[in-house]
């Protein structure tokens, strides 16, 4: 399932969802959603002529994104169905409630309208909510079908799950690096080796990359990933959503907003 932005172009988000509909043979859903720009900022009631205009804005951006999911060359063998859900519920709880009829849920990062109100999904909400894995798409990203993938390692209970979702992708990179960035090198060592080890059990050959903790977490992996030429990096997602605090095994929201490789993340 693919969630487009009805506020912005989704160009990149539609290709890189027909790259990956190739390789595992999937069928594609698009979905969009969309709230009236007063929601939550307005006071008492506004009229019925000006609560029409406002579905009539939602409704056109709906139309719009809908147009570029059917019209996309691209993606256009792989598309199966499209849902547009004009709505007053955080578009989070939308899209994740959506991600029922699907094996993966395949987003953009965004940023709130001036004039439409509210058409994308908070990552962070959406990572947390969904209950599939995300795969997120930075606006500056390519389509690729994810040669070398990196797993950002620490032993949590999310990152154990990314690595099990990330399984598809793992079996079919060319290369595979789990990477650890740790005080605890010796701890570090013997958990990462038992990662390479499971994954090895199914199939995939990976590399370790183990770095002392110094400097960010962020800025680290970050390197590690430019040395190995990754192209996805895997983590883990925890946080608190209802606080917007999240984080990504250290792949933060800086982190792919300023970058040009996909994440897929876990919950």
């Amino acid at each position: 399932m693919v969630h487009l932005d009805a506020g912005c172009s989704n160009a990149a988000l539609l290709a890189t969802a027909a790259v990956q509909a190739e390789r595992f043979g999937a069928g594609v859903i698009g979905v969009a959603a969309a709230q009236p720009v007063q929601i939550g900022t307005c006071d008492g009631y506004y009229s019925g002529d000006f609560a029409a205009a406002e579905r009539g804005i939602v409704d056109a951006a709906l139309e719009r994104a809908q147009s570029e999911f059917r019209d996309c060359a691209v993606l256009a063998p792989y598309a199966r169905e499209w849902r547009s859900i004009p709505t007053l519920a955080p578009i989070a709880d939308v899209v994740a409630a959506e991600a029922r009829s699907a094996d993966l849920v395949i987003a953009g990062i965004g940023k709130r309208s001036e004039t439409i109100g509210n058409t994308h999904a908070d990552i962070g909400d959406l990572v947390l909510r969904a209950g599939r894995p995300v795969l997120v798409v930075p606006p500056a990203a390519a389509p690729a079908v994810f040669e070398t993938v990196m797993v950002a390692w620490n032993d949590s209970r999310e990152c154990r799950r990314a690595v099990a979702d990330a399984l598809p992708f793992l079996k079919r990179a060319d290369r595979v690096v789990v990477a650890a960035v740790t005080a605890e090198m010796s701890e570090a060592h013997i958990e990462v080796g038992q990662v390479v080890a499971w994954l090895e059990r199914h199939g995939v050959t990976a590399d370790r990359h183990l770095s002392p903790a110094g400097r960010s977490v962020t800025e680290r992996l970050s390197t590690i990933a430019t040395e190995h030429d990754a192209d996805l990096i895997v983590a883990g997602a925890y946080g608190h959503s209802r606080i917007r605090e999240w984080a990504f095994g250290g792949v933060t929201r800086d982190m792919l907003l300023g970058g040009n490789r996909c994440a897929l993340l876990s919950n």
